[in-house]
């Protein structure tokens, strides 16, 4: 069978290999000090600074623990997980796993010291719902941590408009695998959408960074890396522009003595 090649009668796999290879130096040269997944990095260094030996924890939204850096077992006291989906049970970062939904987390009320969502509020239809149930099982004095894409930036701006098939085609091309791709609705994924948020539910908003690095949906193509550069560039140097960044990361609090238990 004669070996499949493209328009400049080179192989596929040669091309897609010469791509690579650019794209890694590209990685050199501007972002030698970001890995895979930088932005996770980020969160659970933040994460850490919230925990302790004997602190009540949930993941929610934890799927089946593909995210290293979101393994806190041994680091909490307990490590709890919840998501839709029945491969979370497999989760190895957890030390107890259900099946369930933001809307109605299925433990009692003041059970956690914190709870963390991982690229989840992108997802969720009735965000107002999940912020409620999350003010209900932590404890008084509890934190609530947050990493989101920023519904502002042009990857989440094309996503809106574009079907989940596309989403799932898009990371197939970057080499994600696309049983982690879900629908989105980008109801809570704003500054000013979590902060209105936060206030309705009970939270006190106590930060909330914007942040750009390395154009990880660009890196398929040499001219696509050198825009996402350009941008990212460009974003982190003028504050008026933050708004556009690819990432939030927030951090809100359950008062102390909340008014339904005063």
């Amino acid at each position: 069978m004669p070996e499949i090649k493209n328009m400049t009668g080179q192989p596929a796999e040669a091309i897609q290999g010469a791509m690579a290879s650019s794209v890694q130096a590209l990685d050199s040269r501007f972002y030698p000090q970001y890995g895979n997944y930088w932005d996770a990095q980020i969160f659970r260094d933040i994460i850490l600074r919230h925990i302790g030996k004997d602190s009540m924890v949930l993941d929610l939204g934890t799927g089946s623990g593909f995210l290293k850096q979101m393994n806190f077992r041994g680091t909490a006291g307990k490590v709890c997980g919840l998501d839709p989906g029945p491969p979370v049970l497999a989760n190895p970062h957890l030390d107890e796993a259900k099946v369930g939904y933001g809307e109605s987390i299925p433990w009692p009320k003041q059970t956690f010291d914190v709870v963390f969502a991982c690229n989840v509020l992108e997802h969720l239809s009735d965000p107002e719902a999940v912020f409620k149930e999350i003010f209900r099982v932590l404890k008084p004095g509890g934190t609530f941590l947050v990493k989101t894409p920023n519904r502002f930036h042009y990857v989440t701006l094309i996503a809106q408009v574009t079907p989940t098939s596309f989403h799932k085609f898009f990371n197939r091309l970057r080499g994600r695998n696309e049983a982690h791709t879900f629908k989105t609705y980008y109801r809570a994924n704003s500054k000013n959408a979590i902060a209105r948020l936060a206030k309705k539910c009970g939270f006190e908003l106590k930060d909330l960074r914007r942040i750009e690095g390395r154009p990880e949906y660009l890196r398929i193509s040499v001219p696509s890396y050198y825009f996402g550069t350009a941008w990212e560039r460009i974003v982190n140097r003028f504050e008026f522009l933050s708004a556009m960044r690819v990432l939030i990361v927030a951090v809100l609090q359950k008062p102390k003595l909340s008014a339904d238990e005063e």
